[in-house]
Order: structure tokens, then C-alpha cells, then sequence
């Protein structure tokens, strides 16, 4: 029988095609609710959602939109200017982002799944992508679909992406990955936010040992733990001799050249792959909830 996480995660590629759809046609009024050209933006979430917010805000200051830092809802800094505040919040029920956005008296924008939450009047303006929203608690879709529209907010043209998250959902898995002692993921720019993502995804599905880093960074320290067995997992293009650098360890370096989204699929996959050989239910992940609500 197919988890609910399996489903999810083969549903991305119509999921992205229709973000795609939805800001071509003005729909969400995305084109008015999610930062203009020229704001100073924060972009804020919580786990899962404060990595896409990491990859955003490398993208929107690379296209030149302006100014763009991400932080984890609970490390906001507090007195710091801002022309908007962008909420990344699945549930709409998370607690820090909750209180985040009561504090603050800027214009706040929330991109959520539900709109039956507090999520929904906690912010002055709402995105709400209902269709991809999950039944997981382990968070794939909606987490990629998000990027998937506020990407093609920015102008980017996705139609290679979606082509690759259409190779990445069908194509076989490597007995290394699925078998492999330890990951590293690595990520250059946008994609560095995405490797944080699937080492989490992989923590949270299958009990991984999993780290992440920025590609230059890595060499810094983090290869010191390359062997046999242990894999070195690029997302997006890696630094001339890194792969060598690894080799030379016997460790296993993987890089395919797909758009780092679609490739965070395939470590979607693997994630859950690895859970059904430990025999855990990727549906049921040890020691998490849908959202985190904290009691005062």
C-alpha cells in the first residue's frame, strides 16, 4: 500500500505546473501580496519552512528584487527595518510564527496550506495553496510547491524544472543511496537551503545520520568524515575537484545535474526508501507533529 508521503511526493511535478499556472493567470493575488521589486524582505518559517526560506531569499536578491534575508520565526531580530515580512507556514498554526507576526507592525504576507487557521487574520495578506497541502507529517509538497510559485514569481521560467522533477519522481534509486552509512548534503547559493531540506527530510523519514553544508564550506572541516559507504550529495553544480577530493576519500559522491528542487525529491525518496528498510513508517516519523504548538 502507498503512504500518504509516497503520493505526496509523486504529486510535485502537477503541484509546480499549477503554482506555475496560478501566477501566470494572477491567481492567489500573488501578484500583490507577495513582495514587490524594491521591499526589503525577511522571510520567516520554521523548520521545513525556514530552509525554503533560505532558498528564496538567495534567489529574489539574485534577480535582482532587492534586499532579502531568512530566518527561523523564534530569531527574528527584533528593532531591524523591514518593508515586508513574508510567513512560510504549512499548518498556519505554528506558534512562533504566530507570535512573530503580533509582534511586529510591518506589512506581513503568510503563504499556507489551511485556511481555516489564525494563520488566516494573524497576517495582512494570505496566499493559500490548499491543493498541495498533505496529510504527511513529514513535509514534501507543500514545501517545494511554495518555491515553485514564488520562484515563478520572480520570473523564472520552470518548465525544466518540472521536467526534471518528472525524471527524479520515476527514475530508479541507487542501491548506494539506499543503502549508504551517512549523508552530506551540499548546496551553492539558492540550493543551500535545499540541502539543509533533504538532510532534515532524511533525519525525520528514516533516522538518518545526515549533514549539510554549503559546497566551498565543505573542505572546510565536514570532509573529514568521507569513507567508503558514505555519500557526498550535491544539489546543483559542484565546485571543480570536489568530486575527486571525495573519490579520493572512497566515499560515494552523487551529483546528477537536475534543478536542485527536482533533486530534492529524489532525496525525498530515498528518505523513504531507507524508512521501509529500517521498518519505520515514513507516515508516523518518531517524535514529530504536523505543527508545533507550544503551550504558554
Amino acid at each position: 500500500m502507498t503512504t500518504h508521503t509516497e503520493a505526496e511526493i509523486a504529486s510535485q511535478p502537477s503541484c509546480w505546473r499549477r503554482a506555475v499556472e496560478d501566477v501566470t493567470a494572477g491567481a492567489h493575488a500573488s501578484s500583490s501580496a507577495l513582495p514587490r521589486r524594491g521591499e526589503r524582505v525577511a522571510v520567516v518559517g520554521c523548520g521545513t519552512s525556514w530552509f525554503i526560506a533560505m532558498a528564496y531569499a538567495a534567489l529574489r536578491e539574485r534577480a535582482g528584487h532587492g534586499e532579502t534575508d531568512a530566518f527561523a520565526a523564534s530569531e527574528f531580530p527584533a528593532g531591524r527595518h523591514y518593508d515586508r515580512v513574508l510567513a512560510l507556514t504549512r499548518s498556519g498554526t505554528t506558534t512562533e510564527v504566530l507570535e512573530l507576526l503580533a509582534q511586529i507592525d510591518t506589512a506581513t504576507t503568510a503563504i499556507t496550506a489551511d485556511p481555516t487557521t489564525p494563520i488566516m487574520t494573524a497576517a495582512d495578506e494570505v496566499v493559500v495553496l490548499d491543493y498541495a497541502d498533505e496529510r504527511s507529517v513529514v513535509q514534501t509538497r507543500f514545501a517545494t510547491t511554495q518555491l515553485a510559485l514564488l520562484r515563478a514569481s520572480l520570473g523564472e521560467d520552470l518548465t525544466q524544472a518540472i521536467a526534471d522533477a518528472e525524471e527524479a519522481v520515476a527514475a530508479p534509486l541507487p542501491d548506494t543511496l539506499v543503502g549508504a552509512e551517512q549523508f552530506s548534503f551540499l548546496g551553492a547559493g539558492w540550493s543551500v537551503g535545499l540541502a539543509q531540506e533533504a538532510a532534515l527530510k532524511m533525519r525525520e523519514a528514516s533516522r538518518s545520520w545526515t549533514e549539510a553544508y554549503p559546497a566551498m564550506e565543505y573542505r572546510h572541516g565536514p570532509i573529514s568524515i568521507a569513507a567508503p559507504g558514505r555519500v557526498t550529495w550535491m544539489l546543483g553544480a559542484a565546485p571543480g575537484s570536489l568530486r575527486a577530493q571525495v573519490e579520493e576519500t572512497g566515499g560515494t559522491f552523487f551529483e546528477t545535474g537536475l534543478d536542485p528542487m527536482a533533486e530534492l525529491i529524489r532525496a525525498q525518496r530515498v528518505a523513504v526508501a531507507r524508512a521501509f528498510a529500517r521498518g519505520l513508517n515514513p507516515d508516523e516519523p518518531m517524535h514529530l507533529t504536523r505543527s508545533v504548538i507550544l503551550s504558554s
